[in-house]
């Protein structure tokens, strides 16, 4: 019974919340402090519920974690949605990673399959009408009901991912986690950085994300979407290939994702440094 699944219960009302957040965000330009209570209190409804990290033996440090996590996803995903199809496509080789490393998956009494499968089927659809020229825009609404959705399905299907070969191990997890999601961490990173080293405040818009910098480089917003795109795609076989073919994980392995991860946040933020900096521009 789906009023009697707990875990279930916990995402539904955490992404009412989002959800919720977002509409109230793109109507009254809701204050930072009330977003960020909002995206804690997301947490704490998926850690009530059954729906915490579990990397830490001490509880608090798992839930803290957590907590953590689902802040850091919604506002990185919320971050990303600053061009045409970026925030879309992302989402889409996320989830296609996710399904990628559950397979093969029983369709019996699995909701969150079909719950997956449906918001991948809705973001296809959407993107038809998001990609450059977009006629159609996700806003705030949407961003941050995606931040929490991908935050609570990564828990469930990264984080606590179970091998079918070998005991799971904090490499692996942390690995596989960063990788799925360099795009949006490796963007957010970068900003943050960025504004901070100017002095000006990281909740402040402007025209300093990575995707607005490969534009100064000269590229057009499909170009950067392509790029996007083929970055996702070396991700997602990353991760698939060795949550699927690697049956003993070592340190090396570790290593190698991490580096992988790491590339990707230097190229970006690289590309920040030698884009020939426009000044920032309020949102």
């Amino acid at each position: 019974d789906v009023f009697q699944n707990q875990q279930l219960l916990g995402l539904f009302f955490s992404i009412n919340v989002a959800f919720l957040l977002g509409l109230s965000d793109d109507a009254y330009d809701t204050k930072p402090l009330i977003k960020l209570g909002s995206q804690i209190l997301c947490g704490i409804i998926l850690v009530n519920t059954g729906n915490e990290i579990m990397l830490f033996d001490q509880e608090w440090l798992n839930y803290s974690l957590t907590i953590l996590w689902v802040v850091g996803i919604m506002n990185s995903i919320n971050m990303l949605d600053n061009m045409d199809s970026i925030t879309t496509t992302t989402s889409i080789f996320i989830i296609l990673t996710i399904l990628g490393i559950s397979l093969p998956f029983s369709f019996v009494n699995n909701v969150h399959l079909f719950l997956i499968i449906t918001a991948l089927g809705a973001l296809c659809g959407f993107l038809l009408f998001n990609w450059n020229p977009a006629k159609m825009f996700m806003g705030d609404t949407g961003s941050q009901f995606l931040g929490i959705f991908l935050a609570a399905i990564s828990i469930k299907y990264l984080w606590n991912h179970q091998p079918q070969y070998v005991d799971q191990s904090v490499g692996q997890q942390i690995s596989i986690v960063l990788a799925t999601f360099v795009l949006p961490i490796s963007d957010t990173t970068t900003v943050v950085i960025n504004r901070i080293a100017r002095g000006q405040s990281p909740f402040v818009g402007g025209k300093d994300h990575t995707t607005h910098h490969l534009s100064y480089l000269g590229l057009s917003d499909s170009q950067i979407g392509f790029v996007f795109i083929g970055i996702s795609i070396i991700s997602l076989m990353l991760v698939v290939g060795a949550v699927k073919f690697v049956e003993i994980w070592t340190w090396v392995h570790t290593l190698i994702f991490v580096g992988y991860t790491l590339l990707i946040f230097g190229i970006l933020f690289t590309i920040t440094k030698i884009s020939g900096g426009k000044k920032d521009e309020e949102n």
